[in-house]
């Protein structure tokens, strides 16, 4: 395997014989996900996808991403939660962060739909200009108000300026195989559409057409990053602690019985912070459920450390981190000599600053671990595709693993709804007029 994960620090937190008592629960877990049994039974899609997605639909979306590349100078993709993080995730490590800013020979993409701010959706209009642009809207139902509302600007915007007939061209949906608002609109449009599987849940979905598309338009080989998530599927097949994922599940759900009850998930490359944003949906949403789970957080190293440092050194020891190692820079840079060495860092000329931040990790680690916060390594060898693919099936067999383990039902998320009634109460849909009286009358208290 190409990733690999380290447990060594934390033996003073958690013994090995307490890890092995993980193995009947684990030995259940993996039972569940493998012969169907558990909760959320009918969202096990993931499972198999690397080795048995769609080749069909897979080669439409290679010829629509070369479509998009060779049309377009912006793809604009529409779409909230899993329907947006796992691409920019992907995009963003493997790619930049900068990606956009970067000169390149594929689109810019912006990611909109994930909220509801008028400023944010036009400063994407006016960075658009008068480019060509293409739309990816995502969405199993095509009524999550969030992407609803800006599919509805940026279809106006493209129908203005191309007319029917060419609008309709440059509009990809990524929807339901059969049913909802948007596979009826797209099927009336004749939009070109991708499918969101009835058994794969959104947080899920990176390695389906919702990640894909976006991923290949700028410009990344999906085959190999499938073909990573299918290595790591086959290796982590067998039972057992030498599985990283089962290790994983079981390190983090003892360290939670004995009051680790946040995670914080470390990188010191800034390309990683996406790849955070979709672990935490990842996690947050598969765990936090029926009053327990562990509360997903992330930092960006060594950035984070002039701000958050001082709280994981020094505050309440309810945390562990998880660190994720990249074994290498895609580029080198020396540290310049200074004939005035003012700031005193001549010691460090010559040094590739890969090696710099290397010891910043490891000079962390420690300290972090003398404050009393354990932590996990997960090694990750470079930012390539087939690296990236290992550690997503990682995560998403971890995570279904751990709920199990937990507890909870990994697959659902009962709780989203909630703040979806209040907000439709206050707007005025029709059928919420008791519940938003209710609501107005608290808020005026």
């Amino acid at each position: 395997m190409r990733i690999a994960l380290d447990l060594k620090n934390i033996r003073n937190f958690v013994s090995q014989d307490e890890l092995n008592a993980y193995i009947p629960a684990l030995t259940d877990a993996a039972s569940k996900l493998a012969n169907g049994t558990g909760e959320g039974n009918d969202f096990l899609g993931w499972l198999n996808l690397p080795e048995n997605y769609d080749r069909e639909e897979f080669a439409r979306i290679q010829a629509a991403a070369a479509k998009i590349r060779s049309d377009s100078k912006a793809l604009v993709v529409i779409g909230i939660g899993g329907s947006y993080l796992g691409a920019r995730a992907v995009i963003e490590f493997l790619r930049s962060p900068l990606y956009n800013q970067l000169p390149k020979e594929t689109p810019d993409i912006y990611f909109v739909g994930n909220n509801l701010s008028a400023d944010a959706v036009n400063e994407v209009i006016t960075l658009i200009g008068d480019r060509d642009f293409s739309i990816n809207v995502i969405s199993k139902s095509g009524t999550t108000t969030e992407p609803a509302v800006i599919f509805r600007v940026f279809k106006e915007l493209m129908y203005k300026r191309y007319g029917a007939e060419e609008a309709r061209r440059r509009i990809y949906a990524t929807t339901d195989k059969a049913r909802g608002a948007l596979k009826t609109l797209a099927t009336a449009e004749g939009y070109e559409t991708f499918v969101i599987p009835d058994n794969v849940g959104g947080r899920y979905s990176v390695l389906t057409a919702v990640g894909l598309l976006p991923i290949a338009c700028a410009g990344i080989d999906i085959e190999a990053l499938m073909q990573g998530a299918q290595d790591a599927m086959i290796e982590m097949r067998s039972p057992g602690l030498d599985n990283p994922a089962w290790a994983y599940a079981a390190a983090r759900n003892e360290l939670f019985r004995k009051g680790k009850g946040i995670e914080i998930l470390a990188c010191y490359d800034p390309s990683f912070r996406f790849m955070a944003e979709w672990w935490k949906q990842l996690y947050g949403e598969s765990e936090g459920k029926d009053k327990t789970g562990i509360f997903p957080a992330s930092v960006d190293l060594t950035a984070d450390l002039h701000s958050m440092g001082q709280y994981i050194q020094d505050g309440v020891r309810n945390l562990m981190e998880t660190v994720v190692h990249i074994g290498r820079a895609n580029t080198t840079l020396a540290v310049p000599n200074d004939d005035d060495n003012l700031d005193g860092l001549n010691f460090l000329s010559g040094r590739d600053l890969y090696e710099v931040n290397e010891q910043a990790f490891l000079g962390t680690l420690l300290a972090h671990v003398d404050g009393g916060v354990p932590n996990m390594v997960i090694n990750l060898p470079a930012r390539d595709e087939a690296s990236l693919g290992e550690l997503i099936y990682f995560y998403e067999l971890a995570c279904g693993l751990s709920g199990y383990v937990l507890g909870v039902n990994p697959f659902n998320q009962p709780g989203v709804e909630a703040y979806k009634v209040n907000m439709f109460a206050l707007l005025g849909k029709p059928g919420y007029e008791d519940k938003q009286a209710a609501l107005k009358a608290r808020l005026a208290d």
